[in-house]
């Protein structure tokens, strides 16, 4: 649908960003609060030129004539689907298996032994990926697990991977990749892990039903409810809190404590340090490595 000429005009004097349709500065600040209110991101005004371009797409496919129309849309308290659609198109899901290598060889050095240890004991074994993407991560994360465990499959071990999107919760749960997103995995991990198949869509790399088993993928929106009973022993949650304001980051590292077992590990983002009440209880491990202190 275009425009017409009463919904363009005023575009140059009132719009944040000269394009096809009218971005106002509150219709900006109205985007940024549901944004921050639904996922708690926070975006500045610098971000309009980003996003206007990432929303004028949904508002072509809408048939909206202008950002007022769209906030109308979105702040409908039934538009959850929109909401999320917004939100999908406004964050860029960067992920790469054994991303930040030094993680994974902290894991499987000085965290797995003890955790290996307990689970053929009989122990219970908790993992979470907290922001886990398309299942890149959680995957590399079981690909450690079992380098020291193998037999994981018939112990009480399990790995939770949540993310709030649900087009990358569809896409962990498939594990299918391309041939580019694997090569970060080396050739005798892929060979033992991954299984070759061919797909319409160009993905051919399948991971394997033991990785699959292991992993189990959820919707969750890290500022809304954790329905999770259990506690954790290792959490990792890398490079998404940095997209929130600092009491929203605060709160994040706060309700992680409760969420881990005394002396469980946390692995956040390189450009991410733990703040507010948290850093009592939490010490440093190692590289944007943190645990859970067993006393006081």
């Amino acid at each position: 649908m275009t425009q017409t000429p009463d919904s363009r005009r005023g575009a140059k004097s009132e719009g944040l960003v000269d394009g096809e349709f009218l971005l106002t500065a509150e219709d900006f600040r109205k985007i940024a609060q549901i944004l921050h209110s639904y996922a708690g991101i926070a975006l500045n005004e610098g971000k309009a030129a980003l996003v206007y371009s990432r929303l004028a797409k949904r508002l072509r496919t809408l048939g909206l004539q202008n950002f007022r129309e769209y906030c109308a849309l979105v702040e409908d308290a039934d538009a959850l689907d929109e909401r999320q659609a917004m939100m999908a198109a406004l964050t860029t899901n960067v992920t790469r298996f054994f991303r930040e290598p030094h993680h994974f060889d902290h894991l499987r050095d000085q965290v797995m032994p003890e955790l290996a240890a307990r689970a053929r004991a009989g122990g219970r074994v908790r993992m979470w990926s907290a922001a886990c993407s398309n299942g890149q991560e959680p995957y590399s994360m079981a690909i450690t697990l079992l380098s020291v465990l193998p037999e994981a499959a018939k112990l009480d071990v399990k790995i939770l991977a949540t993310d709030i999107d649900p087009n990358m919760v569809a896409e962990g749960k498939a594990g299918c990749y391309r041939e580019d997103s694997v090569s970060p995995v080396p050739l005798e991990l892929r060979r033992r892990w991954f299984e070759k198949v061919q797909a319409a869509d160009g993905r051919i790399w399948s991971v394997s039903p033991e990785l699959r088993d292991l992993v189990s993928f959820r919707e969750l929106n890290l500022i809304g409810d954790w329905p999770m009973r259990g506690r954790f022993d290792v959490i990792f949650c890398r490079n998404v809190v940095i997209y929130f304001d600092e009491p929203t980051q605060e709160r994040i590292w706060s309700r992680f404590v409760p969420a881990m077992n005394p002396g469980g590990t946390l692995y956040i983002g390189h450009s991410e340090r733990v703040s507010g009440p948290a850093v009592s209880t939490l010490e440093t491990a190692g590289l944007t490595t943190y645990r859970l202190r067993t006393k006081p």
